[in-house]
C-alpha cells in the first residue's frame, strides 16, 4: 500500500479521509494536548499592568487541590434589521466573565483565603474591618462575604502546557469579584470541597514565560525538551522531525511541521 503515513489536509484538495488528519499531524497528540496535569492555576493582583509594568509569576500564588475549574465570557449580542432590506445585522455589547473553582478543603490556606492573597500581601489586617474576614490577622481561615475584604478585587492567572513543556497558552481574569462561596458536608463523602464564583472584568492573554523555566537542554532526557529536539520524539517517530515524509499536496503544508502549525 501506498503512502500508509498520515499526513496533515490543510485545504480540501488533500482530503483523503483514510490516510490523513484534518489541520496537523495528530501522531503525537498525547505528547502535545493539554491536561489538567499540565496547568497552572495563580491567584495576583487586580490588573496585569501594575504602574505601567508587568507583574511577575513572583507576585503570584500557586492555587492547589483545585479540582475543576470553568472560565466563561459571553457578549451580549442582539439581532437587528432596518426598514427596507432584508439582510439582519447584529449589535454588541461588552463582554461578561464568569468563572468557578471547586476545591479540596484541607489543612492550611482555605480556598477564600488563596485568592486574596494579594491584600494579604499588601499588609491588610482582616480584624480592623467593620466586618471581619478571619479570627485572627494570620488567620488561614476565610469567610463572611460581608466583609469589606472582599470589596477588594483580585486577578488570577491560568497556564496551559503539553507533557513535554511547550506552553499551549495563557491568560489573566482583571479585576475578578467573588459572588457565591459554597460548602457542603454530607454523610460518606470521602471529602469536603469549597466553591467559589466570580465575575471578572476581561481575560487578558499573556504568555507564560518566566513560569516553570526549562532546564538545561540536555537531549539524554526527554522532557523539557520540545519533541523534534528531544530522544522521545526519535524513538517513536524513527526520526527527526524534519524527516517526517510531506504531505500529498506539497512542501507548504503542515504536515513538514512537528506541530502542524506552518
Amino acid at each position: 500500500m501506498a503512502n500508509v503515513t498520515p499526513n496533515a489536509v490543510t485545504n480540501a484538495t488533500d482530503w483523503k479521509f483514510q490516510n490523513s488528519y484534518i489541520e496537523r499531524l495528530m501522531d503525537h497528540a498525547a505528547l502535545t494536548a493539554a491536561h489538567p496535569d499540565d496547568t497552572l492555576i495563580l491567584a495576583g493582583p487586580p490588573r496585569f499592568y501594575q504602574q505601567g509594568k508587568k507583574i511577575t509569576f513572583e507576585e503570584m500564588l500557586p492555587i492547589g487541590m483545585v479540582q475543576q475549574m470553568q472560565v466563561t465570557m459571553q457578549k451580549p449580542t442582539v439581532p437587528a434589521m432596518a426598514i427596507g432590506s432584508g439582510r439582519g445585522f447584529y449589535l454588541s455589547g461588552k463582554a461578561q466573565g464568569t468563572a468557578s473553582i471547586a476545591r479540596l478543603f484541607v489543612n492550611g490556606r482555605n480556598l477564600l483565603r488563596a485568592l486574596m492573597s494579594n491584600a494579604i500581601v499588601a499588609g491588610i489586617d482582616v480584624t480592623k474591618f467593620d466586618d471581619i474576614a478571619g479570627a485572627v490577622a494570620d488567620a488561614k481561615f476565610f469567610t463572611n462575604l460581608d466583609s469589606e475584604l472582599f470589596l477588594i478585587p483580585f486577578g488570577m492567572a491560568v497556564l496551559f502546557r503539553d507533557k513535554v513543556h511547550n506552553d499551549l497558552g495563557a491568560f489573566y481574569m482583571e479585576l475578578c469579584m467573588i459572588n457565591t462561596w459554597s460548602i457542603a458536608v454530607g454523610a460518606g463523602q470521602n471529602m469536603i470541597m469549597e466553591n467559589v464564583n466570580m465575575l471578572f472584568d476581561r481575560a487578558l492573554p499573556i504568555t507564560a514565560a518566566g513560569a516553570g523555566a526549562a532546564s538545561a537542554n540536555n537531549k539524554d532526557y526527554y522532557p523539557p525538551n520540545a519533541p523534534e529536539d528531544s530522544k522521545l520524539f526519535d524513538a517513536i517517530f524513527g526520526g527527526r522531525a524534519e524527516d517526517l515524509p510531506p504531505a500529498v499536496g506539497g512542501e507548504d503544508t503542515v504536515a513538514n511541521d512537528p506541530y502542524g502549525e506552518g
